[in-house]
Parts: C-alpha cells; sequence; structure tokens
C-alpha cells in the first residue's frame, strides 16, 4: 500500500529553497566585508567574535531554510509530517552546527595566519 500526501507541501519547498538561497547571499556578502574590512584595517586585530556575531543571522536563515527544504521533501516522497519533522529537523540542524564551527575556525584561523593561508592555490 502506496502513501501518497493529498496536498504536498510544494509551496513551502520552494520558500524553504529561497530563504536559503537568499540568506545565502547575504552571508557572502556580509563575509566579503569583513574580509575588505580586514584588509583595509590590517594594523588592528581583527575581532573573530563580532565577525561570528555579524554573520550569526544570515547563517540562521540557511539553517531556517535548509530545515523547511528538507522536511517539504521528505514530506514530497511520502513521509508522514511526524516523520519527516523527525529525520529532516535533526539532520539540518546538526550539519548547520558542524557548518558554524567550521566557519568559526576558519575565521580564527585567518586572523592568526593571515588571508594568504587560506589561499590553496598558492601552495603548488
Amino acid at each position: 500500500m502506496y502513501y501518497y500526501p493529498l496536498q504536498p507541501p510544494y509551496l513551502l519547498l520552494v520558500i524553504g529553497f529561497f530563504i536559503a538561497l537568499t540568506s545565502g547571499v547575504a552571508l557572502s556578502g556580509t563575509l566579503k566585508l569583513i574580509v575588505q574590512k580586514w584588509q583595509k584595517n590590517s594594523t588592528e586585530s581583527p575581532k573573530s567574535n563580532s565577525s561570528l556575531r555579524q554573520l550569526f543571522v544570515p547563517f540562521l536563515g540557511i539553517t531556517i531554510g535548509v530545515c523547511l527544504f528538507l522536511y517539504s521533501g521528505l514530506a514530497i516522497f511520502g513521509f508522514p509530517s511526524f516523520l519527516a519533522l523527525a529525520v529532516g529537523l535533526p539532520i539540518s540542524l546538526l550539519t548547520c552546527l558542524l557548518v558554524w564551527l567550521q566557519l568559526g575556525s576558519m575565521l580564527t584561523f585567518a586572523e592568526r595566519q593571515g588571508m594568504r593561508s587560506l589561499d590553496l592555490d598558492s601552495l603548488q
């Protein structure tokens, strides 16, 4: 016996994708501004904590968008709503938490070693 939802959440899928995409563009722009500010004020030591605070709201938008997208994608493929939420929410939150920790460590590394240390093309 197959389970077909009567009204699959296609609109929620598109909204989640749109939120994640626009928040990603905002995160990219904010990150570029932070790096430009670091390059202009190279004599002062950058504060990675203040940089992370500036990046928190766009990253939270990405997290919410990914949660919506994953939940609605699972619901479209036939998962019941509770199960789709029970699977999608932990996966997306854990992934976003790990990406946030990696972003913080990369900003700290760039603060200590400089931005040139992140350029992998110069290691040839």
